[in-house]
Formats: C-alpha cells, sequence, structure tokens
C-alpha cells in the first residue's frame, strides 16, 4: 500500500481521488482549506487537517506530520483557484491570488515533499487543456490559464533536475470535468466526464505511470474545453 498526498479534497476530483485510494487501503492526507467534507467520511486511512497553500504557518504544520511518515510514494497536486475576468478588470492581486496557489503553491508542496519520496516516487500535478499552447483558450481566463501552463514548464524542469535521483515528475491537462469549478467557470455548460471518472484515470495513473512517463505533459481530454 502507497503513502499519497492529495492537495484541493474538498469537493470534485480531489474529493472523489481520497475515497478511491482509501478504498483499496492507502495511507491518504488529504490537504484543503476546508477539511471538514473529508473528515466526515470518517475513514480511519485518512488524515485531514485544513491547509492553506498560501500559509507558512500550514507549512509547518505539515512538516510536523511528515515527521511520522517514512515516506511519501505519490504526491499529486490538485488544488486549483479559478478567475474568470477580463484582462482590463483584472488586478495584479488577482494574478497573484491565482498563482498562489496554481503555482508558487504547486512549488512550495512539492518542495517540501520530496526529502520524503523514494526514487520510485511520483509527483502528479493537474493542469488544464487551457494551459496547453495551440489548445483552444477562452477570453477572461488569462490568469488561470497561464498559471496551469506554468506549472508544465516546471514539470519538465524538475524530472531534468531530479532524473539521477527521482522522483518522477509528469503533469496531466485535463479537460471538461463535472465539478463545481466548471460549473462556476462555464454557467449550463455539461461535461461529458463525472469528477469520479476522471478521479479514476488520475488515481491509476498516480499509481503506475512512473513507470512509462518522467517530464511529461498528457493531454487528458475527449472534448472541447
Amino acid at each position: 500500500m502507497a503513502n499519497i498526498i492529495i492537495t484541493g479534497t474538498s469537493r470534485g476530483i480531489g474529493f472523489e481521488l481520497v475515497k478511491l485510494f482509501a478504498q483499496e487501503g492507502h495511507k491518504v492526507l488529504a490537504l484543503s482549506r476546508n477539511a471538514k467534507p473529508v473528515l466526515d467520511l470518517g475513514l480511519s486511512n485518512v488524515e485531514a487537517f485544513p491547509f492553506d497553500l498560501g500559509s507558512p504557518e500550514d507549512f509547518n504544520q505539515l512538516k510536523d506530520v511528515l515527521k511520522n511518515w517514512s515516506s511519501v510514494d505519490v504526491l499529486i497536486n490538485n488544488a486549483g483557484s479559478f478567475l474568470n475576468k477580463p484582462l482590463l478588470e483584472t488586478e495584479m492581486e488577482d494574478f497573484k491570488r491565482v498563482y498562489g496557489v496554481n503555482v508558487f503553491g504547486v512549488a512550495e508542496m512539492t518542495k517540501n515533499i520530496l526529502p520524503k519520496m523514494p526514487k520510485n516516487g511520483h509527483v502528479v500535478t493537474i493542469s488544464s487543456m487551457g494551459g496547453v499552447q495551440g489548445s483552444l483558450k477562452f477570453p477572461g481566463l488569462s490568469a488561470y490559464s497561464s498559471s496551469k501552463g506554468a506549472v508544465i514548464t516546471l514539470t519538465e524542469l524538475w524530472a531534468e533536475e531530479f532524473k539521477e535521483t527521482g522522483p518522477s515528475f509528469n503533469v496531466l491537462a485535463i479537460g471538461a470535468v463535472q465539478t463545481e469549478m466548471l460549473a462556476e467557470a462555464f454557467p449550463g455548460y455539461e461535461a461529458p466526464v463525472t469528477a469520479s471518472e476522471m478521479a479514476n484515470y488520475i488515481k491509476s495513473f498516480a499509481l503506475s505511470g512512473h513507470q512509462f512517463y518522467n517530464g511529461k505533459l498528457l493531454q487528458v481530454s475527449n472534448s472541447t474545453p
């Protein structure tokens, strides 16, 4: 059984991932600003506490928790901050808030977990098709989509930097998934994939994808967006 850390677990794909990994008997640390949905599951092999990717104090708490973990086999950087606003109305603070979670938070989380990861560990970061060069873009998503493009490049850089020692790093650019975030972004749009279905794919990839990929972007989408 693997030791798994997942961010952004209060709803959507992250919440489904917690349940799937727990059902298979893996040990899970679920991190989200709202820990209640996971705690309410009452799963004995799941640990959760309120966690803000922008809080140094929360990272200190994470370090204390990790002292009781011998290793971390899988890190899934799933937490995301979304913004749909025309560029001329987007303030610098808007960009900072989105990048604080989607880029800086991913980097800080990964940096903190790496010392606990073995050579065959796997860091999976969840990006978006909006962050892939050449994919269809939507107006109003300047901060969000550009931040999702940034973590694609970060993944390539980290895979190169740690290619001798591990772990492996890969990034999944997912398309439309029926989540609360999608409903907020595109009201009325119905995605062809449920959060549970996408979580099943991500779970399998997180556990075995590093055997075949490192430093790679995989586009996981059968639709636009």
